[in-house]
């Protein structure tokens, strides 16, 4: 069986028509949203659909070379990448939610040259779909040998599709696994960096992206040091993570840090208006140890107990000397006074 490689080669999405792009040059089609009453000039789809209902709507392929081309259509869910745009499961990997719902009337599409070809497609969403959102693509998709390699090229040209699942909705997002390290040197009176990271993690049922701040500071919030502007975590689909890095400069050799990361929720409706949640806040500990200053004190304290405990020593021996001389002193007395007296004298 010949290997296949995957060239997403375009797409069109709310704000980003280039989600789904790559750099295959050579692809000869583009695809739109059809003119009907949703719209007669979308960059994506989007619907709200309760469960046990559908919707129809269809895609529009455009052949712009001089050759037929044989297009196979299906949907395919959607994820965050780690560049924080949505991406499309590779054909063939399984769907939960809108590949599964979304289905062309012809998985198999022919378009002459210069053709212009549409395909209905229906979403039906099941009686039990959990309410909440759902992101993926319709999907076109040519499979054509590199005569280079060897290797059959899978390009496929996307449209965007946001789906909301009607039901009880409950946006969350959490703040989770929070770290932070230090990475100051010998020199205990400069600053140094500070780097702090944290997990997003969206935990309800809507998709939401949030506006973040970082705080570093010392004991009891002493010397706060605030991050400079963190660009607001991506979207995230119901039950994704997002991992954020921040850097904070110049943090003190404080001993002790405080690190406390706060997301400010963003949700948007079906109208498109984003509303904030009530911020979220989590936070951790951490050294920032001046080495260089304990060390010196560590010495310090060492040279300090080997100077009293050497003083000590001589205090004692001082008198134990002076308590042998106070003894060799009566003795001598005493052997005085009893040879005057006669005692202790021969017959």
């Amino acid at each position: 069986m010949a290997a296949v490689a995957v060239i997403a080669a375009a797409g069109a999405l709310v704000a980003a028509p280039a989600a789904f792009a790559d750099e295959a040059d050579d692809v000869s089609w583009t695809v739109r949203t059809a003119s009907n009453d949703f719209g007669a000039s979308r960059t994506s789809y989007g619907y709200t659909i309760e469960p046990g209902t559908s919707v129809s709507d269809g895609i529009v392929i455009t052949n712009r070379g001089t050759q037929s081309i044989d297009l196979d259509l299906y949907a395919i869910d959607g994820y965050t990448s780690d560049d924080g745009q949505l991406a499309l499961l590779v054909g063939g990997e399984e769907s939960q939610g809108v590949g599964l719902w979304a289905v062309p009337a012809n998985g198999h599409v022919t378009v002459d040259a210069g053709q212009v070809a549409t395909v209905p497609f229906t979403v039906t969403i099941p009686e039990n779909a959990t309410p909440g959102d759902y992101a993926g693509g319709i999907v076109t998709s040519l499979t054509v040998p590199d005569q280079a390699t060897g290797v059959n090229v899978d390009r496929r040209l996307a449209v965007r599709l946001d789906l909301r699942v009607g039901g009880e909705l409950a946006p969350a997002l959490s703040v989770d696994d929070v770290r932070v390290a230090w990475s100051g040197g010998w020199n205990p009176f400069s600053g140094a960096d500070a780097t702090m990271t944290y997990t997003v993690h969206n935990t309800g049922n809507v998709a939401a992206s949030a506006d973040q701040a970082a705080q570093i500071a010392g004991v009891f919030g002493w010397f706060p040091h605030d991050a400079e502007a963190i660009e607001p975590a991506p979207k995230l689909l119901p039950g994704e993570e997002w991992t954020q890095t921040v850097t904070i400069r110049d943090v003190p050799a404080m001993v002790l840090l405080t690190a406390s990361a706060t997301l400010t929720p963003l949700i948007t409706d079906a109208a498109g208006s984003t509303s904030p949640l009530d911020p979220i806040s989590a936070s951790t500990i951490g050294w920032a140890v001046p080495w260089t200053l304990l060390i010196l004190l560590a010495l310090l304290a060492v040279a300090a107990v080997l100077f009293f405990r050497g003083r000590s020593t001589r205090r004692e021996s001082r008198k134990q000397a002076e308590a042998e001389r106070v003894d060799r002193a009566v003795a001598e007395a005493l052997k005085q006074e009893r040879t005057k007296t006669g005692v202790g004298a021969s017959d």
